[in-house]
């Protein structure tokens, strides 16, 4: 049914969506960090953009989860039903606002550590150790993803 197709692409939309906007802001708030930084040391570049790229993953795993269903699993057709189009949609509020809130945290971590760098501190590989936690929710949710895929398909 038309119904079904349309709720499956809200969640398809919901997940791209909130994911992307995450690794939008959590990019920004890296970056903004990193421009006041290289003010201080600017040999410190490289390090800056690898914190500051680290967010921008999340918008990815949005990405990923729409290939999922739509070219591995091809549950987006016009004869979905509506229970695929639940767990579509479920799936898409599930990925997208963990992967909106992990890429927000997440830049904020990165932020601090180059806030430290700048200062002169040593903390680049402590850094990205602790910024990876976030992005394991990112990971787990796209996990969840792929099963919901797996299972309705």
């Amino acid at each position: 049914m038309e119904i079904n197709l349309l709720i499956a692409y809200l969640g398809v939309t919901i997940m791209l969506s909130l994911s992307g906007i995450g690794s939008a802001y959590g990019v920004t708030i890296a970056g903004n960090a990193s421009i006041g930084a290289l003010k201080k040391d600017d040999s410190a570049f490289g390090n800056f953009l690898v914190l500051t790229a680290l967010p921008g993953t999340q918008g990815l795993y949005g990405f990923a989860g729409y290939f999922m269903f739509d070219k591995i699993f091809n549950i987006l057709t016009p004869d979905i039903s509506s229970f695929q189009a639940a767990a579509v949609l479920g799936a898409g509020l599930t990925l997208g606002f963990i992967g909106l809130f992990s890429a927000l945290r997440q830049g904020q971590i990165c932020a601090n550590g180059i806030a430290a760098i700048g200062q002169g501190h040593k903390v680049f590989g402590n850094t990205l150790i602790l910024a990876v936690f976030p992005e394991l929710y990112a990971i787990v949710a796209l996990a969840a993803t792929f099963l919901i895929a797996s299972a309705v398909a």
